[in-house]
């Protein structure tokens, strides 16, 4: 097998993979009409395993049919970073605009990450008898709405009143610079005995991906959990739908979250506090429920119990996350290449510190790049030289021997041997470099830094496609230059696939993002500049040698 095939078997595989990930993004499920607005059935209060009521253990929530709930007054707060929308019903969450990021197909709009379309919202509650929980109807007691001039944090006290009169708080902290809120409860026992009780925290959404982020490559959105034992484990919607979701569900340290591409919500609850993860779906729909139980412990009669658990509502800065939880970075998901990719988005972190604009971090990254395969690069476009010297001559091999395959195999083999060419020279060079490029794709792919960051002119954000059009059409001319430096294959069918492949790829990259048309076409620019000048060292040795020999 010579190059030209492993450049053909590589361009199938990529294009397969692409095409499958088209697919799957095609056949998810669409969101349904008029999305409703209520807490549906189906979404009543988790139950803790009875292990857990006395210690640690996992176990699985409850999932008892109960009536809707109707959507209940809201209020707005506001702080520099966020708006939330605050229910009556609950308390919940129900709406939270990130002000510094725009929806990705209207820029005019302020992204929702808790949104009504999706169902997606924060939840919480307590678990016991006449205890509030995600159901019941809270009230706001008095104060500001909106995150004071040199205040660092804005209170949000919201009241539900216990059977017993006993006034039960929820209080939500919201910080300046920062994405994170505190859920807090404070419990009072009005009661004669003592009360124990436990308090989850639960993410709702609907398993419809999120719209707009990329028409051609579809990212993971769905559940996670993290513990310092089995790590960071992904599930699927599906899987939890058919009771096949497999994940740690009971520690004493980690965090539950809920990603999609770019952004992540995920309750962090304090360290070796138990803790009890539970997965499930709301009956008779397409929304699923995530999240954690904490117990609060034993409340003395006349006493007050409190408990609290951080939500993280936000993007994904990877090095925010790393600073809110150990392992939460892993939501920015690179898969077995993460080895690779890690030190790749840092290296591109670095440059973007010393030259202030992500598109010029993207060029000088793939220039390092590049400078560092330079000697892989060279051997690689040697081979490929040498190979289009002999092209004539393999012709004329192929003409001489059409009916002896066996013979004509001999020969080029023969001829190989004589011009000391390696045919199969120019695949190594290529195959090592394949994981690092793959990497720094997924890096730019999963770069939440990209999302609304301009490059130059006509390119105003990375992570959205070319307006255009001027970057893939600049990589397809790219291409064809590349082609045409290539060695031409003996057979027909061969030249005319390696001619369409850059139309082909240029098709598919119209619709990619600027950032990753931006790094290949810098890198076919690059490699075209490298493989002509040493295919002009190449032919103008090879025709100094045929004049010496003439």
């Amino acid at each position: 097998m010579d190059t030209r095939r492993l450049i053909l078997v590589l361009i199938f595989t990529f294009s397969s993979f692409m095409l499958w990930e088209s697919w799957q993004k095609y056949n998810q499920p669409k969101p349904p009409a008029n999305a409703a607005t209520t807490t549906p059935a189906g979404s009543g209060a988790p139950q803790p395993s009875a292990a857990l009521q006395a210690s640690p253990a996992a176990g699985a929530p409850a999932t008892t049919a109960a009536p809707a709930v109707a959507a209940g007054e809201t209020f707005t707060v506001q702080t520099d970073l966020v708006n939330a929308t605050i229910s009556a019903v609950g308390g919940d969450i129900v709406q939270l605009d990130l002000l510094n990021y725009k929806e990705h197909d209207s820029q005019d709009k302020t992204f929702a990450l808790f949104n009504a379309k999706h169902q997606y919202m924060m939840q919480s509650g307590l678990i016991g008898d006449g205890l509030p929980t995600h159901r019941s109807t809270f009230r706001r007691v008095d104060g500001p709405t909106k995150l004071a001039e040199g205040a660092d944090e804005l209170k949000v006290r919201l009241e539900a009143t216990a059977p017993n009169g006993a006034k039960v708080a929820k209080i939500l902290t919201f910080k300046r610079g920062s994405y994170l809120v505190d859920v807090a409860w404070e419990i009072p026992n009005h009661g004669d005995k003592p009360l124990t009780t436990h308090a989850y925290y639960q993410l709702q959404r609907d398993d419809v991906a999120p719209e707009g982020e990329t028409k051609m490559v579809s990212t993971f959105t769905g559940p996670a959990v993290y513990t310092d034992a089995d790590k960071y484990q992904k599930v699927s919607f599906e899987d939890i739908g058919k009771d096949k979701a497999k994940f740690a569900k009971a520690a004493d340290n980690g965090w539950l979250a809920m990603v999609q591409h770019y952004f992540v919500s995920a309750f962090v609850p304090k360290e070796k506090t138990p803790r009890e993860y539970y997965m499930r779906k709301v009956e008779g729909s397409n929304v699923y429920q995530s999240g954690v139980i904490v117990p609060v412990g034993e409340i003395a009669p006349g006493a007050k119990g409190e408990t609290s658990v951080s939500l993280y509502a936000g993007p994904q800065e990877q090095a925010v996350l790393k600073e809110v939880a150990p392992g939460l970075d892993l939501v920015v998901d690179y898969g077995w290449l993460t080895v690779v990719a890690a030190p790749i988005f840092w290296a591109l972190q670095a440059i973007y510190k010393l030259v202030g604009n992500w598109g010029w971090a993207i060029v000088v990254l793939t220039i390092i790049i590049k400078a560092i395969f330079f000697p892989l690069s060279a051997a690689s476009y040697k081979s490929m030289a040498k190979m289009r010297v002999l092209t004539p001559r393999l012709m004329q091999l192929k003409e001489r021997y059409a009916d002896d395959k066996q013979r004509l195999n001999q020969e080029m083999m023969k001829m190989y041997q004589t011009e000391k060419v390696n045919p199969l020279g120019g695949c190594l060079p290529i195959v090592v470099q394949i994981p690092v490029f793959i990497a720094l794709y997924w890096v730019l792919l999963g770069a939440v830094e990209m999302r609304g960051a301009p490059w130059i002119l006509w390119i105003k954000d990375l992570a959205s496609a070319d307006p255009y059009y001027i970057l893939p059409v600049i990589m397809i001319v790219s291409m064809i230059i590349q082609t045409k430096l290539n060695p031409t294959p003996p057979d027909p069918i061969q030249a005319k696939m390696m001619m369409a492949m850059p139309f082909i790829f240029g098709v598919m990259f119209l619709w990619f993002p600027a950032g990753l048309v931006l790094y290949w076409v810098v890198n076919n620019i690059l490699s075209i500049a490298q493989q002509w000048q040493i295919t002009r060292m190449i032919e103008a040795g090879g025709k100094a040698a045929n004049d010496a020999k003439a």
